[in-house]
């Protein structure tokens, strides 16, 4: 988890509890993925004595960061901030310990708390004076952005002086030593630890971690459904198990390292037993097994195995019948759904007539071979009857049938 580190950040460390904070961007109404790493980090941190402090970016969330970033992203109105923030800060208390009677308890703050008072020239007055133009056009961040199409604003440009200056006053408020962060967020780090050393000759420490890539060159955490949030109600966690468990043998490895805190000797074991025996996946199931019961719980985790297993396993018919509306749409999440009047099902409809008349198949002649071949199942059960006549009674929550032609082939029919 380990990437670039500032000297005399471990020997700092090892000295004394140290609190050491990370900046979480409001932008959206939940974290994803790609925000688990710094989480992580915090965790580690305070499981190692040190306390962390989360700092969520009411007043940065309003600039931009153009780290890794190619053109200028939309700016976020006060309201729609405040209401992410909200929903941020609900998320991390989730994972770090806030029990005030600890020594090392962690916290949350809000950089436009202290940000709110300062007027702009005060802030280029007090601040900016201390770090030079050419220092900030040195880094990274600055420099693609400078020689792409799109050029950068000036707002954009002073983004490192405004988390340079975060640094700095919780350095001077909150006693605060260690910041960390992705790999793209070294310069405006190390920006904050020239500043602390400038503005008050104080000790300040940094040390970042990779960014998540993955083996194939895609880009971690994306699907075609776009990213993978932690919040429930934006991913569900039937999705969020199958997203690590689809995840390649190289990725996975990886993911396995940095993503669970299973120990050393855990992980070879496992890494041993994956080796040779691929196929079972082993790894996969681990690792989507401890990340799903850590974002979420141990039931959210079970109900995830039985769902993967209905579409994919022959016998789980029952199973289906006792999923409530929610769990049976999580299940048939990308199943191609179709919508038929639901005046066919109350009065009976013959299964032939089903099946051509969603377009599952394109002519009765060819549903009745296939029903005749035994590879129609309708809620899990097969049914090689071609005069079958299916009714409300079939219906899953009173409005869904599962289709299934095939082995693969799924199809959700909502009665309407």
């Amino acid at each position: 988890m380990l990437q670039d580190i500032m000297p005399g950040t471990e020997e700092q460390l090892n000295k004394e509890m140290t609190n050491g904070y990370i900046g979480f961007d409001p932008t959206a109404d939940s974290l994803h993925i790609g925000s688990l790493v710094p989480i992580i980090l915090l965790i580690h941190l305070q499981k190692n004595g040190h306390k962390p402090i989360a700092l969520v970016g009411g007043a940065t969330g309003m600039v931009g960061d153009p780290s890794g970033k190619s053109e200028e992203r939309n700016l976020l109105s006060e309201d729609v901030l405040n209401y992410n923030l909200a929903c941020v800060k609900k998320q991390l208390s989730k994972f770090l310990n806030f029990d005030s009677s600890l020594p090392n308890a962690a916290e949350i703050v809000n950089n436009y708390d202290w940000f709110k008072e300062i007027s702009f020239l005060n802030f280029i007055r007090d601040v900016g004076k201390y770090i030079t133009v050419n220092y900030m056009m040195s880094k990274d961040s600055v420099k693609k952005r400078l020689e792409g199409d799109n050029g950068m604003s000036f707002t954009e440009f002073t983004y490192q002086l405004v988390q340079g200056y975060d640094f700095y006053w919780l350095h001077q408020n909150k006693n605060c030593k260690l910041q960390m962060g992705g790999s793209d967020q070294w310069g405006n780090i190390v920006t904050g630890t020239e500043l602390i050393r400038k503005k008050n000759g104080g000790d300040a420490f940094a040390f970042t971690c990779p960014l998540m890539t993955k083996a194939d060159g895609g880009k971690f955490g994306k699907t075609e459904k776009g990213n993978i949030w932690l919040d429930a109600k934006k991913t569900s966690p039937y999705q969020f198990y199958q997203f690590w468990l689809n995840a390649a043998d190289a990725d996975a490895e990886r993911y396995i390292k940095i993503f669970t805190f299973l120990s050393k000797d855990e992980i070879d074991a496992l890494l041993a037993q994956h080796k040779g025996n691929e196929h079972q996946r082993l790894l996969q199931k681990k690792l989507a097994e401890e990340i799903t019961c850590f974002v979420h719980n141990r039931e959210d985790y079970h109900f995830a195995v039985k769902a993967s297993e209905i579409l994919f396993n022959n016998d789980t018919a029952e199973i289906l019948q006792q999923l409530n509306e929610e769990q049976l749409l999580q299940v048939m999440e990308g199943v191609p759904a179709i919508e038929l009047s639901k005046e066919n099902f109350a009065s009976g409809i013959d299964i032939t007539t089903l099946l051509s008349a969603t377009n599952i198949f394109p002519s009765k002649g060819e549903a009745k071979k296939m029903i005749q071949g035994g590879g129609i199942s309708i809620n899990k059960i097969k049914t090689d009857d071609i005069n079958a006549v299916i009714n409300n009674n079939n219906l899953l929550n009173t409005k869904y049938l599962l289709v299934q032609k095939g082995k693969r082939n799924y199809y959700i029919v909502k009665a309407v």
